[in-house]
């Protein structure tokens, strides 16, 4: 009896981890946002050097990318949307726009 009780804590002990680290993989794969990141900071450098045109669309890999530039206060800023086709995930730069 003891070892069949033993079994049964050994396996839901497995499983629990299991479910664990696949819930921590999923959530790694899916929040990995760092080639839209150098993306973005590509996309700035040309509009700093005048080589990126305004408004701006494009798609790289899954996302859908629109760049415009706008005032407020006074100030005007650059503000970058890209948006994942496939997560619905949205992830937003702005910077102060060049005189």
């Amino acid at each position: 009896m003891e070892t069949l009780v033993a079994t049964v804590l050994i396996v839901v002990v497995f499983m629990m981890s299991s479910m664990i680290l696949n819930n921590l993989f999923s959530s790694a794969l899916t929040s990995r946002t760092h080639s839209i990141e150098a993306h973005l900071s590509e996309l700035h450098y040309l509009y700093l050097n005048d080589e990126l045109e305004m408004p701006h669309v494009e798609e790289f890999d899954n996302w859908q990318i629109t760049a415009e530039v706008f005032k407020q206060n006074k100030h005007a800023y650059i503000s970058f949307e890209a948006v994942n086709k496939l997560s619905n995930k949205e992830y937003n730069k702005s910077f102060y726009a060049k005189n």
